[in-house]
């Protein structure tokens, strides 16, 4: 039987989820086939409405080798397994022969675990003996999200918290997940043969696609302990987040309370100089991060180093003891030994890192209002890690629609750990960088305005010249405003001013959930959503109510930002450029993303401004702009104006 040609599967892939085959979307797959034939690694920058999901699933599924798909948000897990997924395999099954298994796989917290269910948690002696089942008032919120998630128990087939709709808070789930370190294992478990995480597990053995996330796929990568099937190719997609997903997995810290919990778990089952061994280490620790203030630790303080070695000794002390003492007077010890065990291994690693003190780690001093001070640790660069783990043993395809910074793909190559395209070195990875571009005519559908008359932004004070320019822009869009600011504080100023000054509705991110907000913008044409540059991750609103996205400034790092200014360092100090490395390229990756907001259609038009004159008159400007899309660029104030009343009178218009 002759091989499926790889276009005629992409065509009845793409009918069958009612799609328009694109060039891009071609190019896109003819490379992703041609990566995964020769075990090779390929970056592929695909715009938005390119059709990436199915250029690289098509060639992945023809190809008939286990493949795993990360992704950094749930939207885009739901997407594949929920529509692109089914609909691919039903499509292609004629061609193939063959109808691929599929499975969504996360990490164990994110199951229902029906031991916590139906045993309860083990209580902390502080917070009393009490199954919080029974404590909760049927009539309180938490107390509803519980008995919800009874009745969700006995209905659900997977288990999964991300198909409870509508969500419960974090609390409620908490009382009925496990984190993998709490799990007594199924062996061990009096319900380890219904468990909804060892399901799932199993589901992905089975699977010729695995659907996960960043996050798991660092940890699989990270703890060496395999949670992936083995598999021959692995496809990023969103891969501008991985960066931040891994470096947050490796990351730890250690806090009073969490330290305070330890000592708490573990008292009741080990003997009372192992236990008081630790409560002096914790009471010593609580004392020094009363005094603690925000920075970078470039030399751990003497007085700190003894603290954290005499934390991590009680803690190994108290280790070995809960392995081997026994005391049957504790109700369902096994759970309670395991969730002890959990919380001071952690507060052992953690200590036993930063007291170590390793040349390849930044640590520093947080301190929140809420939350009082923690001391964290995080690795300077995950980069040389991401090439070691994820490059070695199979074909990897990364994909975004923001992978080119500045014109090409070596700044995100460099920090996945790739030696700049092209190079040839026995421990240099070969890759290939492809821009497979949008079907979107970014020069006639946007304009890129700088306002370069502005003032320079400060670090601190009151931008009111943005204001008023912010005032104007909005004013002459009617509304149709996304606002991308690069603090909350920025958000909620320029919210507030706009609320006084104009007749329109001005919704402020953290006032209602993220959905919500962006139902109502997209709902109603005089609206605009003012938030954070995270902001962007969740907006997709196609059409007239979103046809002005602003970005108030920069958004540089924040100079006292411990770990980003050590990476900064870490660059310079090895002979290269520390600022365009690090602050340009993360400004460049938010500005890109930002700016994606505005075009999400083949109809759609508009305009991004930008209120900060550095991306015209900064050196680094240029490299700013070459990594957005290719908009129509302009500086002319007066222009802009007269663009956004002629967009907001075609669209109502169009209305009408």
């Amino acid at each position: 039987m002759t091989k499926p040609s790889l276009p005629d599967l992409l065509h009845a892939a793409v009918t069958a989820v009612g799609g328009t085959e694109r060039p891009g979307q071609v190019a896109m797959a003819e490379a992703v086939a041609r990566a995964v034939d020769e075990n090779s690694h390929l970056l592929v920058q695909a715009g938005t409405g390119t059709g990436k999901s199915l250029g690289y699933l098509v060639p992945a599924l023809a190809h008939g080798e286990r493949v795993v798909v990360a992704t950094a948000t749930l939207a885009l897990q739901r997407q594949l397994v929920e529509r692109d997924l089914p609909r691919t395999v039903e499509a292609l099954h004629p061609q193939l022969r063959r109808r691929p298994e599929f499975a969504m796989l996360k990490g164990r917290s994110n199951y229902l675990c029906l031991h916590r269910l139906h045993e309860g948690v083990p209580q902390d002696e502080e917070e009393g003996l009490f199954d919080p089942f029974e404590q909760a008032t049927p009539t309180s919120k938490l107390g509803k999200d519980l008995l919800r998630l009874r009745d969700w128990a006995d209905e659900t087939e997977t288990g999964d918290r991300d198909a409870l709709t509508p969500g419960v808070s974090d609390r409620a789930w908490g009382q009925v997940s496990v984190s993998s370190r709490e799990c007594l294992g199924a062996s061990k478990c009096a319900y380890g043969a219904e468990c909804f995480a060892e399901a799932a597990r199993e589901r992905a053995k089975l699977a010729d696609v695995v659907v996960t996330n960043h996050a798991l796929l660092a940890i699989d990568a990270i703890e060496g302990a395999p949670i992936l099937p083995q598999h021959e190719v692995l496809i990023i997609d969103e891969a501008h987040e991985l960066v931040s997903r891994v470096t947050g997995v490796a990351t730890g810290e250690l806090t009073p309370g969490q330290v305070n919990r330890a000592v708490r778990r573990a008292a009741k089952l080990v003997d009372e100089k192992a236990a008081d061994q630790l409560q002096t280490a914790s009471e010593t620790f609580e004392r020094l991060m009363e005094l603690a203030l925000p920075g970078r630790l470039e030399e751990i303080p003497e007085e700190l180093g003894y603290c954290l070695m005499a934390l991590r000794d009680a803690a190994r002390t108290v280790i070995t003891a809960l392995g081997s003492t026994r005391d049957k007077s504790v109700q369902d010890e096994d759970a309670v030994r395991k969730q002890a065990l959990a919380s001071v291994e952690n507060v052992h690693a953690v200590a036993e890192r930063i007291a170590n003190g390793s040349e390849y780690d930044v640590v520093w001093y947080e301190r929140h209002d809420r939350f009082g001070a923690s001391l964290r640790v995080a690795p300077l660069s995950v980069s040389g890690l991401l090439r070691e783990k994820l490059f070695e043993d199979r074909s990897v395809v990364l994909t975004s629609a923001t992978l080119k910074l500045g014109g090409d793909f070596n700044g995100v190559g460099a920090s996945l750990g790739l030696a700049p395209e092209g190079t040839e070195a026995e421990d240099a990875p070969p890759w290939k960088g492809l821009d497979v571009g949008s079907p979107f005519d970014y020069g006639k559908q946007g304009i890129l305005y700088v306002a370069k008359h502005l003032a320079q932004p400060g670090r601190e004070g009151n931008r009111q010249d943005m204001l008023d320019e912010l005032t104007e822009l909005v004013e002459a869009a009617g509304g149709r405003t996304l606002g991308l600011f690069s603090s909350m504080r920025g958000a909620q100023a320029a919210a507030e001013e706009l609320r006084g000054r104009l007749d329109m509705p001005v919704l402020l991110q953290g006032e209602d959930t993220l959905g919500e907000l962006i139902r109502a913008f997209s709902e109603d044409a005089r609206t605009c959503l003012f938030g954070t540059l995270s902001l962007w991750q969740g907006v997709d609103v196609p059409g007239p109510n979103c046809q002005l996205v602003v970005m108030d400034r920069v958004p540089f790092p924040r100079p006292d930002d411990p770990l980003m200014s050590a990476r900064q360092k870490a660059v310079e100090e090895a002979g290269g450029n520390g600022f365009m490395a690090v602050a340009a390229t993360h400004a460049a990756l938010l500005m890109a993303q930002g700016a994606g907001r505005l075009v999400r259609a083949t109809g759609d038009r508009g305009v991004v401004a930008v209120l900060d004159p550095r991306v015209e008159r900064a050196r680094y400007g240029s490299f700013l702009r070459k990594s957005m899309p290719d908009f129509w660029y302009t500086t002319d104030r007066n222009q802009v104006r007269r663009s956004l009343a002629a967009i907001d009178a075609a669209a109502k218009a169009a209305e009408k």
